[in-house]
């Protein structure tokens, strides 16, 4: 994608965006403040939803999931993020119906005008928007939501199971396969600018709706293995009709711009001059460092910096020094350290995670500066390029070929589709490593880690889903795996399940109908002092029964 040209889109984008999103579900699509989305070209809102979603997706995946899913822990200002800290005043969902009121009219444009292309997109944007929240949360509100200009009587619409928005989820997927079958010289009044992931090519928005199809059956394979087979085994018995995405050249991604704070990569250094900011407060987890570590993974080394200073040590006491760039400690050192700040030293010479949720977070591994969100020479930092605005790596990634082929060897090994999943488990890691450069080291690397039935799948997909956690969690909460563990400074003994909902947003603006919802949802043993059912640690439909992740 030309960065140039699509910069003046971005911007315009962020603009509309503030226009154009409300915050409230009883509010009208229309901003009397700002722009009539009613009367906005119809290819101006597409940007604005595209990003807007992209940007929800990252936020995510290097926020407070990237914590619970153990890719990172933060040295500051950790308690969401390491933590699970949550409650239900920190998780909204008014910027995902913000984003669905643009994909709404900009669906409703499209019908008005007739533009097939359009009209797949829009669907394939509501489906994976109103999937995240559905993912998120469980119970929504689906049918009536959107319908605030229909009369008041929208203005509290119920929160549906979640099950029935899946469920709509995947016909409008199906719909949107049907109106982006027709050969691309068929469609009208496309301006490749203003498609941010694909440029106007309907055969690739195609591939897309297919490829989140495949994830939402997947989703609901633990409860509903009939209609998650039957899906899966549909779209994949028949590349003709339902193509996928399967080249990681096909990734559904955006890139950012650069040009100004919103458009760039979150942790960038560039706005952010703060030494204590975004980029600082970030660093691995050892959970993630250490698998990939047994793995000799290269992704490793676009992921993280070494550390900058290895610790050794050596004979002696009150020994403390740096000698040729190497800081020597004596015992009696370490066990002070240990003794005071109750964890041990990691004296690996190239990479060093922080174990999840531990009180000593930003002292870990001797770090000589005790304050938080501060540079630590003994533990890896993100890699350099995540202090840069934008970059060939630094993108908002929707959905990617190496999941679709996870999924496809998850599906092969319950023997729902033909072919082995060894196959489409090594075609998942060759996409991946392709999607971060690394292409040719594959062939070295697949030998050292073999495929070994839904583990190995899971966990490639983990290591994979790097920027883009919220998959992974997903996944975990279905499955168990990877087996991951909670510290001590974690708010319970298990990670989390969903989102809580969030009282003022959610809660106090339609109460009858969140309160309906929140009974439906199942508390484990975990949901600790929380006073109702509507807690991190209760279960939604979606896991009700299925004895997982615990």
């Amino acid at each position: 994608m030309n960065k140039i040209k699509n910069s003046f889109v971005v911007a315009l984008t962020i603009i509309l965006a503030s226009f154009f999103s409300c915050k409230d579900l009883d509010e009208l699509n229309i901003n009397p403040n700002g722009a009539d989305p009613a009367i906005a070209d119809l290819n101006l809102l597409m940007p604005t939803f595209v990003v807007g979603i992209g940007q929800q997706v990252v936020g995510l995946g290097v926020g407070d999931i990237a914590g619970v899913m153990q890719h990172t822990q933060k040295d500051g200002w950790s308690g969401g993020h390491n933590d699970y800290d949550w409650g239900i005043g920190s998780k909204s969902w008014s910027g995902y119906y913000g984003i669905l009121r643009n994909i709404d009219e900009f669906h409703k444009k499209a019908i008005e005008g007739e533009y097939e292309f359009h009209q797949g997109v829009a669907l394939v944007m509501k489906a994976y928007t109103f999937g995240l929240i559905a993912d998120l949360w469980g119970d929504a509100p689906y049918t009536e939501a959107l319908k605030a200009e229909e009369g008041e009587g929208y203005f509290k619409p119920v929160f549906d199971p979640q099950k029935d928005i899946y469920l709509g989820i995947l016909a409008d997927l199906e719909n949107a396969n049907t109106l982006l079958s027709k050969g691309e010289e068929a469609y009208m009044n496309i301006v490749p600018t203003q498609d941010l992931i694909y440029s106007g090519s309907a055969s690739k928005w195609r591939k897309l709706a297919n490829s989140l199809a495949l994830r939402y059956y997947m989703r609901l394979s633990e409860k509903e293995s009939g209609i998650a087979q039957e899906g899966i085994s549909k779209i994949a018995s028949d590349p003709g009709t339902y193509p996928v995405i399967t080249s990681a050249s096909d990734d559904a991604t955006i890139d950012y711009i650069g040009s100004s704070p919103s458009d760039s990569w979150p942790t960038n250094t560039v706005y952010d001059t703060d030494p204590r900011g975004a980029y600082f407060r970030v660093k691995m987890c050892a959970t993630l460092v250490e698998a990939m570590q047994e793995l000799n993974d290269p992704r490793l080394g676009v992921y993280a910096n070494k550390i900058e200073i290895p610790l050794q040590k050596v004979e002696g006491e009150e020994i403390d020094r740096i000698v040729n760039g190497i800081r020597e400690v004596s015992q009696d050192i370490i066990d002070d350290y240990t003794e005071a700040w109750g964890v041990g030293v990691d004296f690996d010479t190239e990479y060093v995670g922080i174990p999840p949720s531990i009180y000593a977070a930003p002292q870990y591994n001797l770090n000589p500066n005790l304050d938080q969100a501060v540079y630590n020479p003994h533990c890896s930092q993100l890699n350099d390029m995540y202090k840069e605005t934008n970059g060939d790596l630094l993108l908002m990634r929707l959905m990617s070929a190496a999941e679709v082929h996870f999924i496809l060897s998850e599906a092969a090994l319950y023997g729902w589709i033909s072919g082995s999943p060894d196959e489409h488990y090594a075609s998942g890691i060759q996409e991946s490593f392709n999607a971060w450069g690394l292409g040719d080291a594959f062939d070295g690397y697949i030998a050292g880690a073999p495929y070994s039935g839904l583990e190995s799948i899971i966990e490639q997909k983990w290591i994979a889903s790097w920027t883009a956690a919220a998959e992974s969690w997903f996944d975990w909460r279905r499955t168990g795996l990877p087996e991951l563990q909670t510290g001590e400074s974690a708010r319970r003994e298990a990670l989390p399940l969903r989102f809580y909902y969030h009282y003022a947003d959610e809660i106090a603006k339609n109460t009858v109908n969140a309160e309906e919802a929140i009974s439906r949802l199942e508390p484990t043993q975990y949901k600790g002092n929380d006073p109702s059912n509507n807690s991190a640690w209760s279960k939604m439909w979606l896991l009700q029964g299925t004895g997982k992740p615990y």
